[in-house]
């Protein structure tokens, strides 16, 4: 990159320079020839000179902010867009061509000056125009195609089956769900398809994790590398490492977001921002913690079950104790059973963001 941005320095410093040597020897022998300066004759060589290198120098500070920064803007801006959105972009530019070139003509018969500017304006309006109406319609425009098409051709049922349960081939992983280490015992259940995609990048905030002077996130980042070595020896789900990247971004929620929109592929995470920030995106996540909430045992008021009082409730008399999905019972008057194994009748099941707690009494009370 430093080379390209030199090499356009040096070109912009040469075509610079000889516009400034062009139009300073111009600029001495006009001067001369009106005798503005009165007797005094400008040497048209010392004019160039100064003008050859004040253009020299402007061509040189100017070139990145004519050629490199725009480039990478645009770069940048076309890796956060969709597919979708560019197609919808490009043929909504050329409606608006079209419509601005039919208008043009009897624009164009106007009398001057408006028959020379409208017919410019108009294609600056209506592209900018086509290309604003097909992106925020575009999920409605291409819903258009897709019913079509799909009422044109009707697949079998078994076509229907394959498609809807089959699974993308590429799922990206996030930090998070590697430190969390159950995405180990997913995955040798079989229930995930596909192959797990973990960019570079995640692994290097993995390995910097584990290297932090702070002793419990020390522990999380090697258990990480631990995990990650389990997905790659005892797992049949298949586990790549690639160097892909995203320019002009640093936040590593950021760049998946942006490579799982990219792949048309899923996020395999259990951070609860990165889970809604993808969701707004339209990208589709697969969070652990919503899988394990979802797999836990169903209890109704009434069912009997036994536990294990270990600690106090945050109420007076309660005792706490956890099933062994992790799911929390909350016993009343179980405060003094604590180490206890008691029998107990469900009285309520709630249901918060930190998933599913259940309140029960003692069956013997």
């Amino acid at each position: 990159m430093r080379r390209v941005e030199f090499i356009f320095r040096i070109i912009f410093m040469i075509v610079l320079g000889g516009v400034g040597i062009y139009y300073g020897i111009q600029l001495a022998e006009t001067l001369n020839e009106s005798q503005i300066l009165g007797a005094t004759t400008i040497s048209p060589i010392v004019v160039a000179i100064v003008l050859g290198i004040v253009g020299a120098l402007l061509g040189f500070v100017i070139a990145p902010y004519l050629t490199i920064i725009p480039a990478h803007y645009l770069r940048v801006l076309l890796t956060k867009l969709s597919t979708q959105t560019l197609v919808a972009a490009l043929v909504g530019l050329v409606a608006g061509l079209i419509v601005a070139a039919l208008i043009a003509i009897p624009l164009s018969f106007l009398p001057s000056p408006f028959g020379d500017i409208l017919p410019f304006i108009g294609v600056l309006v209506f592209s900018y125009a086509g290309v604003m109406v097909f992106v925020m319609r575009q999920n409605d425009i291409f819903g258009v195609f897709r019913s079509r098409s799909s009422g044109r051709a009707q697949p079998a049922p078994e076509a229907l089956v394959k498609a809807e349960t089959e699974e993308p081939r590429t799922i990206l992983c996030d930090t998070s769900v590697i430190i969390d280490g159950r995405i180990a015992d997913v995955a040798r259940t079989g229930f995930l398809m596909g192959t797990l995609l973990i960019p570079r990048f995640v692994l290097n905030e993995l390995q910097y994790i584990a290297d932090s002077p702070d002793s419990l996130r020390r522990q999380r980042g090697r258990r990480g590398m631990e995990v990650l070595s389990q997905l790659q020896k005892d797992t049949l789900l298949p586990v790549k490492i690639s160097d892909v990247d995203v320019d002009g971004i640093r936040e590593v929620d950021e760049k998946l977001v942006v490579l799982a929109r990219q792949f048309s592929a899923p996020i395999l995470t259990n951070d609860y921002n990165l889970n809604r920030v993808a969701e707004l995106q339209g990208v589709k996540v697969l969070n652990i913690n919503e899988l394990a909430n979802a797999v836990k045992s169903v209890m109704l008021p009434g069912e009997s079950l036994y536990v294990n009082i270990i600690q106090e409730g945050r109420e007076s008399g309660q005792g706490v104790a956890y099933l062994d999905d992790g799911t929390m019972v909350v016993v009343e008057d179980g405060r003094d059973r604590i180490n206890m194994q008691v029998a107990v009748t469900v009285t309520k099941i709630l249901q918060t963001n930190a998933g599913r707690m259940i309140f029960a009494r003692l069956e013997d009370r």
